[in-house]
């Protein structure tokens, strides 16, 4: 059961071709670093904060470093799971790649990092490996050792984020609604689901939605789940999913939420904008910098966001580098993973200069007490405060391997009902039937729905 819940293509291929052959690494490091990402969100902060980069080619798929090597840049989209695919695809062919072809570093969400730590098919190198220590990493976050650390007692990964969630909104609406803009104030008006809704209906009074759509307050629902999407071969839908689709057709139905269908859209991105009637986003510390900041176009703009913390805790997401079986560059890879997830002075850069909650907890609770920190997006209000206890108590305990498809399928399935279109009972059909398509070993078992 442990190699059908990782991926039927990886186990085929990966457990025969890369076996105990590949553990010997190259006594001469290789020329070419091949690195897989998703989008440029992490290649951008390396290429701004690693100290060993000289330049980058002009279409940035290149970045040089001073020694010589070359940096390629392998981007597939994460949506639908094209970027599992791919990496999937490359990783199957990684025992006779050529050196400069072979995946070198690759990174990995949470909603599926567990298929790709597995030891048993042993394409994600224990960081031990590399010669990493436990004192290497001691101020990291203890959740995002965990979280990647294999039945074995092997870390398989490092982080240079914690992921806790925040309640982001506009002060001009909540001058206008609440009467004040202060942080404390808001906290105090959606500091709880009940008070969240009181709030909710004075938007919708004062004509504003309290949130763009239901997409956004999905993790919430699911980080707040008793059991994992898979028992065995079942999928187990947990009853809080079911409360998000309840209250999801209610917000939609009462004018609360713009109806906006999902996240990463257009329609999502204006509501992030200045002429937007969207009063707060439940994000973490990440989408700062990768949602709201690209959608401010002016100073004004700039100055109209605050955070406070979210009704009730979640969180979403968190990156981590994986050292591929099989590269030629386990020096690189080491001072790489090192930097990049345990240098305090580049997890400062990334907070101070990105809105990042770095994978640092004393620095990150040093930052929460500073009165000198602040960014320019909050108009200097001190975010890490906010999260800065979330984050010490984040849980992946309930985490599966088929979290990310379970999440797309599940909001694709109930789309059509939000708008009308079918009825639940469809949508439940519709969810079966797609999981089933998506991982076929699981149709061996059943949907199996909360009473």
């Amino acid at each position: 059961m442990k190699k059908r819940m990782v991926s039927l293509a990886l186990c085929l291929g990966l457990l025969g071709s890369l076996g105990s052959g590949m553990v010997a690494q190259a006594e001469e490091e290789g020329k070419v670093i091949n690195i897989y990402v998703w989008n440029d969100e992490w290649q951008n902060k390396f290429n701004a904060n690693y100290p060993e980069v000289d330049s980058t080619s002009k279409d940035k798929s290149v970045t040089y470093l001073k020694d010589g090597t070359e940096v390629h840049w392998i981007i597939n989209p994460n949506q639908d799971g094209v970027y599992q695919q791919k990496l999937d695809e490359a990783l199957v062919k990684q025992a006779d790649a050529s050196a400069d072809e072979k995946i070198d570093l690759f990174l990995v969400e949470a909603d599926y990092a567990l298929k790709y730590i597995d030891p048993d098919v042993d394409v994600a190198m224990p960081i031990s490996e590399l010669g990493i220590t436990a004192d290497d990493i001691a101020n990291q976050y203890k959740y995002t050792q965990e979280a990647v650390t294999t039945a074995d007692g092997e870390i398989r990964g490092l982080s240079y984020q914690a992921t806790p969630g925040m309640l982001v909104y506009r002060r001009s609406i909540a001058k206008e609604v609440l009467g004040s803009d202060d942080p404390e104030t808001v906290g105090a008006a959606v500091a709880d689901w009940d008070k969240f809704y009181e709030t909710a209906d004075k938007m919708k009074e004062a004509g504003y939605y309290m949130y763009s759509g239901r997409a956004d307050t999905y993790r919430v629902y699911s980080n707040n789940v008793s059991a994992p999407w898979v028992d065995g071969f079942d999928v187990v839908v947990d009853p809080n999913m079911m409360n998000w689709v309840d209250r999801s057709m209610e917000d939609t139905e009462n004018g609360i939420n713009h109806k906006v269908g999902g996240q990463w859209t257009d329609e999502w991105n204006k509501d992030m904008g200045p002429d937007s009637k969207v009063f707060c986003f439940f994000l973490p510390a990440w989408g700062l910098d990768v949602c709201i900041k690209p959608n401010v176009t002016d100073t004004d703009a700039a100055e109209d966001w605050a955070v406070c913390p979210s009704p009730q805790s979640f969180y979403w997401g968190g990156t981590w580098l994986i050292a591929c079986r099989g590269t030629d560059n386990p020096e690189h890879l080491k001072d790489i993973m090192l930097k990049m997830t345990a240098d305090t002075d580049i997890l400062r850069n990334l907070a101070v200069n990105n809105g990042e909650m770095s994978n640092d907890q004393p620095l990150m609770e040093e930052l929460a007490e500073s009165p000198d920190f602040g960014i320019d997006l909050l108009s200097g209000q001190n975010y890490i405060g906010v999260l800065s206890e979330a984050a010490a108590n984040i849980s992946l305990a309930n985490v599966s391997p088929y979290d990310q498809g379970c999440t797309e399928e599940f909001q694709n399935a109930f789309g059509d009902y939000f708008n009308g279109v079918i009825d639940l009972d469809t949508a439940k059909a519709n969810f079966e039937t797609a999981i089933h398509e998506r991982y076929p070993e699981l149709a061996m078992g059943t949907v199996k729905w909360p009473e």
